[in-house]
């Protein structure tokens, strides 16, 4: 193996060779999956991540890896399954709890979402896509005050991170902000986020009903 490749073909080749000579190597199974990955060879990255912890049980980026393939396919319980592996084989990881706050989210489930969100954050306070889920969470269980600062908090790390300026605009808007709520959804789609058409019609019944103007929100 050389210390730097520049032709991805050649890497895989070499790491192919490599695991031949040493087939109990986890660390070359792993990067040979993070490969097929980069050219989007899904089954084959598949393989590889389970060959590594076939080697190595206790290998928590594999484990994340292949919550992650799981993901993409629309495997929730596989991608929560794959990520409490991970969780239980390295203490203080931040990425399967953040995937398994994820997971809760996509189900409706906001107290356990935020339990796992808090744990990624402990150990990655700069975790943005966490903390982002967070404060998703928040909104979905009505702390609507609390999922704004979140989302200010993400801001202030990511300036330019569009969902939460999105998230931020659906937490002011319940706030009663319609002024400041269609700002931020404004600056989302600025930033690339596509607002819903209905949010659009809901900011503009907003603008026209009686809380409209309320103050408040910076």
């Amino acid at each position: 193996m050389k210390d730097r490749y520049d032709d991805i073909n050649e890497y895989i080749h070499d790491l192919q060779e490599a695991i031949e000579k040493d087939p109990k190597c986890a660390i070359h199974h792993y990067n040979l999956g993070v490969a097929m990955l980069s050219l989007g060879d899904f089954s084959e990255a598949e393989e590889c991540f389970l060959n590594a912890v076939r080697q190595s049980p206790h290998m928590a980026e594999a484990y994340v890896q292949l919550g992650g393939l799981c993901l993409q396919r629309g495997d929730l319980d596989g991608c929560l399954q794959y990520n409490k592996e991970a969780a239980q084989s390295r203490a203080k990881f931040p990425e399967p709890w953040g995937n398994i706050g994820f997971v809760h989210l996509q189900r409706g489930e906001a107290d356990e979402a935020i339990a796992a969100l808090q744990k990624a954050l402990t150990w990655n306070p700069r975790f943005v896509q966490a903390r982002t889920n967070l404060a998703s969470a928040l909104y979905m269980k009505g702390e609507y005050d609390k999922s704004a600062e979140m989302s200010r908090m993400v801001i202030r790390q990511e300036p330019s991170f569009a969902p939460a300026w999105n998230n931020l605009s659906l937490a002011v808007l319940e706030m009663g902000d319609a002024a400041k709520a269609r700002e931020y959804a404004e600056k989302a789609c600025e930033l690339g986020f596509d607002v819903p058409d209905e949010y659009w019609k809901a900011l503009k019944d907003a603008a026209s009903g009686p809380a409209a103007g309320k103050a408040g929100e910076e």
